[in-house]
């Protein structure tokens, strides 16, 4: 049986650029999405055409009864997870920390951190060999916003993925032994969807001055760092963060 692997926002950008990347390396993949069925049904036909199996399965990861729901469905129509990529989501619209209000910090670190972790927890329950699992490995996106601090944009998107990456520190150490390598990925200025859903479209283009290689990276460069991550070509890895940020 081809190893399981579930990437939850998978319907688009980088989530979609590695559940292909998986396929094409041999994974069956479960394709996680929130509101768009149409584009997490393409991502996983195009799955399919690689000769993978595919599972399309919504979730909110902030939500724990949706998380149980959506890994027992890869249990019974997959099999027996080994990956997990925990690449849901958001930003916001740019602000200082004395213009946020509560109701964005809480979407924030509920689906930023606490999603992350909720998926985390499930995975661990699964590829542990302490429970009982053949081993496994999870890789976190976090963001060079955690070196830069987001001054003026989103700091707290910058302090949500720093949270992120203690988590993949802590939990690559806490499962080292149990044959579970949990590493993350540190992308820097992507040109993904994600900035439109920020309120700045042209955002990747318009910093490429910034980068010094003065262009924005691709999800398919990210997804390539994911995917050896997940491959037995890490396998000494646990515990680190990658920079896929084109030197910035």
């Amino acid at each position: 049986m081809a190893p399981v692997l579930l990437v939850t926002g998978g319907s688009r950008g980088i989530g979609a650029a590695c559940c292909l990347q998986a396929a094409a390396r041999g994974w069956d993949v479960a394709v996680n999405y929130t509101r768009d069925a149409a584009a997490a049904g393409r991502v996983a036909t195009a799955v399919r055409a690689a000769g993978r199996r595919a599972l399309t399965v919504q979730a909110d990861v902030a939500d724990e009864a949706q998380v149980l729901a959506m890994f027992a469905r890869v249990d019974a129509e997959l099999g027996r997870l080994q990956g997990l990529v925990n690449n849901a989501g958001v930003v916001d619209r740019p602000q200082r920390v004395d213009e946020m209000d509560m109701a964005r910090w809480r979407r924030q670190f509920d689906i930023n951190v606490i999603g992350s972790m909720l998926c985390a927890r499930e995975a661990v329950r699964r590829m542990s060999t302490r429970h009982g699992g053949r081993g496994g490995a999870i890789v976190n996106l976090s963001s060079v916003a955690v070196r830069l601090g987001s001054a003026g944009q989103y700091v707290d998107y910058a302090a949500a993925k720093a949270a992120i990456e203690t988590f993949t520190l802590g939990l690559g150490r806490e499962l080292a032994a149990e044959g579970v390598r949990v590493n993350a990925v540190r992308p820097g200025i992507i040109d993904t969807e994600i900035h439109a859903s920020g309120g700045l479209p042209d955002r990747a283009r318009e910093l490429a001055p910034l980068i010094p290689m003065q262009r924005p990276g691709t999800a398919d460069e990210v997804a390539a760092a994911v995917l050896w991550l997940l491959s037995g070509e890490s396998s000494y890895a646990t515990g680190s963060v990658v920079d896929v940020t084109g030197g910035r």
